[in-house]
């Protein structure tokens, strides 16, 4: 199959048609990854910092520039930044929101009219102000699960043709259904989760501030589906502060000196079920993917790809080890790193250095060490930045790096913000990555 792609970069507009199925293409998003110059690392970004000897030497056999996966102006969440880095930007048209594509990679059974919102563990003091977003981040499964066995069976609506579903996921996050028996609910309503705002439907990251409180849902719009999704949330909340105040898993939290887990933060309230071209369609070659994460599992699964896992989030070597033997079966393999945006959101800049060192032996020493196949390319990127002075996501760009034998060389010395900065790829938006990557080694 012959496949003709543009790109629209300023220093490579070019049109290539070529065979895609000899495409051997690992495509690596390393989740938070931008940063910016921290006093804690002498003004240095993490990247700067880490001693990244695997990702230097493929720096050094490739290309560089710099990524918006999104938007001028836009701090995404990861949801969109990744259907967006995958040459998905909705543009024009309203996006689904966070809470559905979680829903589908919870296994949830989710239809159309459903409501499905994105929910985090918080730890709040009497007055509902938020003390932290993610209970102290370290929550077990077995506290998650029974956390919301205790939701399940004790949260009563007022409205009796309504029912919830509540999935703890990873760590703090959790996944919320919301279903009417009589209509269908509507997503036009705020967030109680003071930290993000929906945009046409994406969520959108806040300026961090040090005192927040839950807030209250809103119907964005006067309709009977609106309202009523509103007042469930609202009653879902109330409830929940009500039945993990004093439950049993929090009481042994608080004695070992852990923040309790006694709210939950909803936002990115989704209603349908997202129809979208197939990714191996799109680019006419089979595409697969390695991820973790219920969002990437989920955008996985409304993308048609082939999904695969390694091991926990932090199992770098075999996720490494894996990358290398799936690549001999696909021709494109996307891979979803977990780690420096978590540094980043706890403004940890140190730990995000160690991180990416971690990564960068870890997974690409391992990656490149069992590499089997004929002139692979490797691509790196972010699905957007965590700068650990903001500890949360911003809207500085992310750094590309196009890596092979057929790459096109532009003396890039390292994988870092700075030789981003001055590579001939210049200045991408995330939807024109993949495009971008095929035509430099297709040139």
């Amino acid at each position: 199959m012959h496949f003709s792609l543009i790109s629209t970069t300023d220093k490579f507009v070019t049109r290539s048609s070529y065979n895609v199925m000899n495409i051997k293409l690992i495509y690596v998003l390393l989740d938070g990854i931008g940063d910016l110059p921290q006093a804690s690392l002498n003004n240095l970004t993490p990247l700067d910092a880490a001693f990244t000897p695997n990702m230097d030497a493929l720096a050094k056999n490739g290309c560089m520039g710099q990524v918006i996966s999104v938007g001028k102006g836009i701090a995404p969440q990861s949801d969109i930044a990744v259907f967006n880095m995958l040459g998905y930007n909705f543009k024009g048209e309203s996006y689904v929101g966070r809470g559905v594509i979680e829903s589908i990679g919870s296994n949830i059974d989710f239809h159309d009219g459903d409501l499905a919102l994105r929910g985090n563990f918080a730890t709040v003091d009497g007055g509902l102000r938020l003390v932290d977003r993610r209970a102290g981040r370290i929550i077990s499964s077995e506290e998650s699960r029974a956390v919301c066995k205790t939701l399940s069976e004790k949260i009563s609506f007022t409205d009796k043709d309504a029912s919830v579903v509540i999935e703890p996921t990873v760590g703090h996050r959790v996944t919320i259904r919301f279903r009417h028996n009589r209509i269908k609910l509507s997503d036009k309503i705020t967030n109680t989760d003071p930290a993000y705002d929906k945009v046409n439907g994406v969520g959108v990251a806040k300026p961090t501030v040090n005192d927040m409180n839950i807030e209250k849902s809103k119907a964005q719009e006067h309709t009977e589906g609106s309202e009523i999704a509103a007042r469930l949330v609202n009653e879902f909340t109330e409830q929940s502060i009500i039945w993990l105040k004093e439950h049993p898993v929090n009481t042994a939290r608080i004695d070992a000196g852990k923040k309790p887990m006694n709210a939950i933060l909803l936002r990115d309230a989704g209603n349908r079920y997202p129809m979208v071209t197939p990714i191996s369609e799109k680019y006419g070659t089979r595409v697969a993917c390695l991820v973790d994460m219920p969002v990437e599992v989920g955008s996985s699964k409304v993308l048609g790809m082939n999904a695969f896992d390694a091991g926990d989030i932090s199992d770098y070597e075999k996720k490494g080890t894996k990358a290398a033997k799936l690549i001999e079966k696909f021709n494109i393999l996307y891979v979803h790193i977990k780690g420096p945006d978590e540094f980043g959101h706890d403004g940890d800049a140190t730990g995000k250095k160690k991180n990416i060192e971690e990564i960068d032996k870890r997974f690409f020493g391992n990656l490149t060490t069992n590499l089997r196949v004929t002139d692979p390319t490797i691509v790196i990127s972010g699905d957007h930045s965590t700068p650990c002075n903001l500890k949360g996501h911003s809207d500085d760009p992310v750094p590309l790096l196009v890596s092979g034998n057929k790459a096109f060389k532009d003396n890039s010395a390292r994988f870092t913000e700075y030789y981003a900065s001055k590579g001939n790829l210049g200045l991408l938006m995330g939807a024109d990555v993949l495009t971008t990557a095929m035509n430099s080694i297709f040139k």
